[in-house]
């Protein structure tokens, strides 16, 4: 694989690393750092200031909002955004449902969504989880039954990401009994002001209010909110899902931020009054773990070559999003241990005790990081898949 840039990509990088250059504020950095997630008010303020620029979708094509990027000029911004320490952007709206709208919605779903999410007028949680239909979607229980001009909507969810602060949500729910379990399931677009939707938190060990339970009870969605066809919502799921691995060749990119982070704390800890980032075994930790970094991103930047040519990556999205969740756990696990035992503290300390103001937010991410082995698809299903359609075996 050979990656050079030209000239024009060359005046793209300089105009994309000049406006990285101001606007990211210093109090994100090390949550950044940390693999975590700003506040909703913080991404809804970055999401605009992208969005005034035009590069507010940057995988959409401009006949939708997007800038048209190429697959290089997208990892040339994802690359000048990691080195700047920004936010990855938050993708259930942007990268999941928004590409579902533009290629099976009707031209009312396009003409009313896709703006708004560009711009983060609205924010979208995603509900396909539910108990006992995690892995295994295609059981999942919730009904949608059709009266007059609306659909019914009685069920629980799981793990429905954010949506205590969201504006909609994307559901899947059964709308009819087929004896193969995938068809019947359609995807409906709900707003989550609707009448007979609950949400209650739960509980995770970072100690921050992620995910939640999302139950509803006869919540009556208008017809119009359908998405395609009637039935066809696995189709449309798993499209989504395919794409969502692939969303982690964009996060991936940015787990350069963490090993500055790491050098950085090795830097300033010393023992026995030599550096940590000193010391021959931690150096070699660092220095085997960048070059996993880099191989990681070179398989990502196989993929950009193969999206540039038409080609079909095949099981890659699934390899890099195994691979990156590896990687991102690894990674702050190592910054913890560089911090050193005050960085088990990972709940707001007393920063006139004289701590670095990252010690609480590196434990705060290596457990937050846990969760990439399990969202997205499971570490267990992607080895399934990579064994499938890679290796050619039989489960």
């Amino acid at each position: 694989m050979h990656f050079t840039l030209d000239p024009a990509d060359i005046a793209f990088r300089e105009e994309v690393r000049a406006f990285f250059a101001t606007g990211i504020p210093p109090e994100w950095r090390t949550r950044v750092r940390a693999g975590l997630r700003l506040n909703p008010d913080e991404l809804t303020a970055y999401q605009k200031r992208l969005a005034a620029k035009g590069w507010g979708a940057p995988t959409w094509p401009a006949e939708y909002g997007g800038p048209g990027w190429s697959p290089i000029q997208q990892y040339i911004f994802w690359s000048e955004a990691a080195a700047a320490d920004a936010p990855a952007q938050f993708h259930q709206g942007l990268e999941l449902i928004g590409p579902i709208i533009f290629t099976y919605g009707s031209p009312e779903q396009k003409a009313h969504y896709l703006p708004r999410i560009i711009n983060a007028d609205d924010w979208w949680c995603q509900g396909y989880s539910e108990p006992n239909a995690g892995s295994d979607l295609a059981s999942l229980r919730t009904r949608a039954v059709r009266e007059g001009d609306h659909y019914v909507l009685n069920g629980q969810k799981a793990w429905t990401s954010y949506g205590h602060v969201a504006s909609h949500c994307f559901v899947l729910a059964r709308t009819s009994d087929e004896a193969k379990r995938q068809q019947g399931i359609s995807l409906l677009l709900v707003d989550m002001k609707t009448p007979g939707i609950t949400i209650r938190p739960v509980a995770t060990m970072d100690e921050k209010h992620h995910t939640n339970e999302m139950f509803l009870d006869d919540v009556r969605v208008p017809v119009t909110a359908l998405v395609g066809e009637e039935g066809r919502g696995w189709e449309y799921g798993k499209v989504l899902l395919d794409r969502e691995r692939m969303v982690t060749a964009s996060v991936a990119v940015f787990l350069t931020q963490t090993i500055r982070a790491i050098r950085e704390a090795a830097t300033r800890r010393t023992i026995g009054g030599v550096p940590l980032i000193d010391k021959p075994g931690f150096r070699a930790k660092l220095a085997q773990y960048e070059i996993e970094v880099i191989a990681l991103q070179t398989m990502v930047l196989r993929v950009m070559a193969d999206a540039s040519a038409g080609v079909d990556s095949g099981p890659l999205g699934s390899m890099i999003k195994l691979r990156w969740s590896q990687l991102s756990q690894a990674g702050t696990a190592l910054w913890v241990g560089a911090l050193g035992p005050e960085a088990a503290h990972f709940a707001p300390v007393d920063q006139g005790a004289g701590l670095p103001e990252d010690m609480p937010y590196a434990m705060q991410g290596a457990l937050y990081a846990r969760v990439t082995s399990i969202y997205g698809g499971s570490s267990e299903i992607q080895h399934n898949i990579i064994a499938q359609r890679a290796l050619g075996l039989k489960g």
